[in-house]
């Protein structure tokens, strides 16, 4: 009998206390509450691990061994359980190789499509290039002018390393009495020794002919070329030279005299020159002097090949296959960029960030801050300045186009006189001035220093590759069509455009091209269709992996999963409907419908309303976080879940709580921040103003330009002028208002730090203040502790057997890796010693493992602890650990711990905060807690610019920037701003009819 429920009984996995419960089958399942209540443990460390855990048991021992082994979870028993897979929020892959198209197997079948159905095209002369056949080569030869003298080649080694002996002995032996090796001729028995060590390029004479007249013996001449083209092209795999003798082919075919037959040079395989001996040509590099405009070829050279060669500039691709297209190939990679399709260079908004400095008071900061300093710089600098006649008191902005380009580029050659100072001593040189960016560029390349590199590193930032363009691939792939484009133009496009022209496709081939792409096309539609499904319409193909955000990357997983097509397995996701629009949850949420009706359990931890009221089962858990939490508040359908009375979701959903509409809306101090014409990414020449003073929202469909407008211009901008920071700002004409401001602070999701040592505690700088607190106890000073002994990274107080970490890792074979707790310390970090000294009972290492919640009450009567503990329950962290591990943070986590630690500081009420998506991973009450603390923080005169989705901030802001109409390159304009009542009345604007149905209520 088929089970019906998975069943898990006894889970304590983190704060779950003992759960019970029966998940059914083949639905779609939604856990929810409160964060930090147990939804992740429940749904990822406890069902998800186990499923996996006994999927990779069943693998034999071989296999085993070659998969990362997990940790049996803290739970009594669980049945009914299928594979499992996670579809988590973290990016796909921050290798720069792998892309969009790339991670959902997209470019594998266009890689296929254009090797399959392509048409190779010739660069010089743009008509589309064919296999040769020996019938074609002799007439191309015969359509010389008469008398043209040309010796036939068969190039059978091409820039190879190698001695060839063996080689040249086997040709002898086949009767061929002359080879050209890099360049020059010589009797094969005289070829000199070869160094194994260089690369050669050798070619067989085959054949040495003069073109007959009509009236000769044509016919002959004809069959004679036919042969000799057959020998060529079996000893050298397909391709053939033939090079005049004397002048060029250009030269040859411009001759339009008649002229006498010539008498042909009759040297067969084996037979000796009857009339004159052979000419040496000049060497390789000389007759290469003058070569075919962009073919790198000898003029004097026709290359035929078996397979593809333009016969006018000799063009050659020898193959055309799927790993041609393949940027991530030696056979298809850009030789520029190695196939990355862009390099570093030294970008002048990182040499120059701040223009309003002068270079006095260093605006070209590598220069101005020289490790050691040096006066040579400034000496250079001073010695330009006279000669040119500009001031190194004049600020970077206001000096001339002309003069700004002399102190980056250079002199372009053209010497100046530079005058040094040295000591008592004064000396003066006459050359060229390299220029900033030449000086920094001849260090990098000069350099055998890592620390040099990495700081010179700092002041580069990529550009596109000058060869390829960011096509990323050899020109021989480019030159490759269908339909006029080669493979990269449909790279560039947006999933919803590629999907428009990959359907189209099929009406522009011809009757056996439509054959061959019809399979391939199927598969590159679907795909195609399922990233549009789940609302990622607007992401280029070409993008990055690394520059998607979490819930994109989850969300291109999603799609793949679907594509792939199983059935009977356990999905289980984190928030897939982050960084979503509401116009585009439905979509996803049809995508997940469609994922279960396949036949498949699916578990969603999620918070977004719409997705509680689409699921077949709802779980709650909660009541509160941390350790008030990890029990099952309510668990059944929606209905069922409606009527719980315990239920803050429920409370929500059936609307006895919500989160209000503020009164008034606040009209700020009168100044505004403007940014003028920006056009970073898809932004269409965007001016927007954001007056000071308020609670601004940035909303818009996901792609619209949000990220573009507020981090990539308005922050990068702002921290260049007010902060100093080293950054490149998307590109925009200038930016006003900015003196109304005293800093900027971006608080965004990335981790609070890298390793288990970094917690809440050292990041917000609590630590510090415990420390110092438990030095000054007459316990500790008694004994003479210092702050450094009740630090767990130094030694001194550490437990010096785990050496501070608390745990130790025992690695197994065949096994997980097992974590045992230190016996030394018992799990505690600090030796014996140290826990002595203790403050209310509790010793440095039972702080450490109290939450937040019960931190501030401990540390009451220290205001400097308690302050900084009040601001983290304040924006809902209550339940974490004052200790706890960095890495165990979710990003929604993370980023409310660098908001506990910014609004701890002293505020100076003219601070402008951007913050991206702060509701991530937050319940409707925790939405609510947070929007207190950002309002707190607007009404002591701050700025609070958010990028958000979530309609209850949108609602509760004093200004709204509306972004749109839709997404990628259909988006990047202002659809409609002002309050959140005049931009629901705006038809154009996708948030403003959800709000207007929001206000309405």
């Amino acid at each position: 009998m088929s089970l019906t429920h998975i069943k898990v009984k006894g889970a304590r996995e983190h704060n779950l206390k003992g759960v019970d419960i029966d998940l059914p089958r083949d639905k779609l399942i939604v856990i929810t509450g409160l964060s930090g209540s147990g939804k992740s443990s429940l749904a990822f460390d406890t069902i998800y691990a186990e499923g996996q855990r006994r999927y990779v048991e069943s693998l034999s021992a071989y296999a085993r061994q070659f998969l990362e082994m997990m940790q049996k979870p803290d739970v009594e028993h669980i049945e009914g359980l299928s594979p499992a897979i996670s579809i988590e929020q973290k990016t796909t892959s921050r290798n720069p190789r792998s892309t969009v198209a790339t991670v959902t197997e997209i470019y594998d079948y266009m890689r296929l499509l254009w090797a399959r159905a392509g048409v190779p095209y010739s660069p010089a002369t743009g008509e589309p290039i064919t296999a040769q056949t020996v019938s074609q080569m002799v007439d191309r030869v015969m359509a010389l002018p008469e008398k043209t003298r040309f010796y036939l080649l068969a190039p059978v080694v091409r820039g190879r390393k190698g001695e060839y002996r063996k080689e040249l002995l086997e040709w002898q032996k086949a009767g061929f009495t002359r080879v050209r090796v890099d360049g020059e001729f010589y009797d094969i028995e005289e070829t000199p020794k070869l160094d194994k060590k260089l690369k050669h390029d050798i070619e067989v004479v085959v054949d040495r002919l003069v073109v007959r007249a009509e009236t000769d013996n044509k016919e002959g001449m004809e069959t004679r070329l036919a042969d000799s083209f057959e020998t060529a092209l079996r000893l050298a795999d397909g391709l053939a030279f033939v090079d005049l003798a004397e002048g060029t082919v250009a030269e040859a075919m411009a001759k339009k005299a008649p002229s006498p037959s010539g008498e042909g040079l009759k040297e067969g395989k084996s037979g000796k020159d009857e009339t004159s001996p052979l000419p040496t040509l000049p060497p390789e590099g000389e007759r290469a002097q003058g070569k075919m405009k962009g073919t790198g070829l000898p003029d004097n050279r026709i290359v035929f090949s078996e397979r593809f060669a333009c016969p006018v500039s000799g063009f050659t691709i020898e193959e055309i296959a799927p790993r041609l297209f393949s940027f991530n190939a030696p056979q298809g990679a850009c030789p520029a960029c190695d196939g990355l399709g862009e390099k570093l260079h030294f970008d002048t908004q990182l040499v120059v960030p701040n223009p309003a400095l002068s270079i006095k008071k260093g605006a070209v900061v590598p220069w101005a801050k020289s490790n050691p300093p040096s006066p040579y710089y400034m000496q250079v600098l001073g010695s330009l300045a006279k000669h040119f006649e500009f001031s190194l008191d004049t600020p970077w902005q206001d000096l001339s186009e002309h003069h700004r380009d002399i102190i980056l580029n250079g002199t372009q050659g053209l010497p100046v006189t530079l005058r040094f100072q040295d000591g008592r001593k004064s000396y003066e040189v006459k050359k060229p001035f390299e220029g900033v960016v030449g000086n920094l560029t001849r260090r990098m390349l000069q350099t055998e220093s890592a620390w040099m590199r990495e700081e010179l590193a700092k002041f580069q930032a990529a550009a596109p590759c000058e060869v390829c363009h960011g096509a990323r691939l050899k020109p021989e792939a480019l030159a490759v069509k269908i339909a006029g484009e080669d493979i990269s133009i449909p790279t560039r496009r947006s999933v919803g455009d590629a999907l428009a022209f990959f359907n189209g496709l099929a009406d522009q081939l011809d009757k056996t091209q439509k054959q061959i792409a019809e399979p391939i096309l199927k598969e590159i539609i679907e795909r195609l269709g399922f990233l549009n499904n789940v609302g990622l319409d607007y992401l280029n193909l070409d993008r990055t992996s690394g520059t998607l955000s979490g819930g994109e990357s989850q969300r291109i997983r999603l799609a793949s999963q679907i594509g792939s097509g199983l059935s009977g397995v356990l999905y289980v996701l984190d928030e897939p409907s982050i960084g979503l629009h509401q116009r585009d949850n439905d979509r996803l949420l049809t995508t997940l419908k469609r994922l279960r009706d396949l036949g498949n359990t699916v578990i969603v931890v999620e918070h977004d309303e719409d997705a509680i009221r689409t699921a077949d089962y709802v779980v709650d858990m909660g009541p509160g976080a941390g350790v008030h939490g990890g029990d099952v508040v309510a668990a059944g359908t929606l209905k069922q879940i409606l009527k719980a009375k315990k239920s803050l979701t429920a409370a929500y959903l059936n609307g006895s709580r919500e989160i209000e509409v503020p009164a008034k809306r606040r009209k700020g101090n009168g100044k505004k921040l403007t940014v003028h014409g920006a056009t970073a990414n898809n932004l269409q020449n965007v001016t927007a103003s954001i007056p000071l003073g308020t609670f601004t929202c940035v909303t818009g469909l996901s792609g619209s330009g949000k990220s573009s407008l507020t981090i990539d211009t308005l922050y990068a901008a702002a921290a260049r002028t007010l902060n100093g920071a080293r950054v490149i700002a998307g590109k925009h004409d200038k930016i006003t208002g900015l003196q109304y401001c005293d800093k900027v602070i971006d608080i965004d999701q990335s981790p609070i730090g890298r390793t288990p040592r970094s917690n809440p505690a050292t990041y917000t700088g609590a630590f510090t203040n415990i420390r110092d607190w438990f030095a000054g106890l007459p316990e500790a000073a008694a004994r003479g502790y210092k702050p450094g002994r009740f630090s767990f990274n130094v030694k001194g107080g550490r437990c010096e057997v785990c050496r501070g970490d608390g745990l130790i890792k025992i690695e197994m074979h065949f096994l997980p890796d097992v974590y045992v707790t230190c016996e030394e310390c018992g799990g505690k970090r600090y030796n014996r010693e140290t826990l002595e000294v203790k403050f209310k009972g509790k010793s440095i290492a039972d702080i450490l493992d109290m939450t937040v919640e019960d931190a501030v009450s401990f540390f009451k009567a220290v205001p400097p602890i308690r302050d900084k503990m009040a601001m983290l329950y304040e924006v809902g962290l209550g339940y974490i650990k004052v200790g706890q591990q960095a890495t165990t943070l979710s990003g929604g986590e993370a980023q409310r711990v660098k908001l506990a630690k910014e609004l701890s500081k002293r505020s100076t009420g003219q601070t402008l905060y951007i913050l991206d998506e702060p509701t991530t991973g937050l319940h409707f009450e925790d939405v609510r807690k947070l929007l207190q603390v950002l309002h707190q923080l607007v009404e002591q005169g701050n700025s609070v610019v958010v990028i958000e989705h979530n309609l209850d901030v949108i609602k509760t802001a004093d200004h709204i920037l509306d972004l749109g109409p839709e997404g990628g390159v259909r988006g990047g304009e202002i659809v409609a701003e002002g309050t959140p009542e005049q931009v629901a009345k705006v038809k154009g604007s996708f948030t403003g009819g959800y709000l207007k149905d929001m206000l309405s209520k």
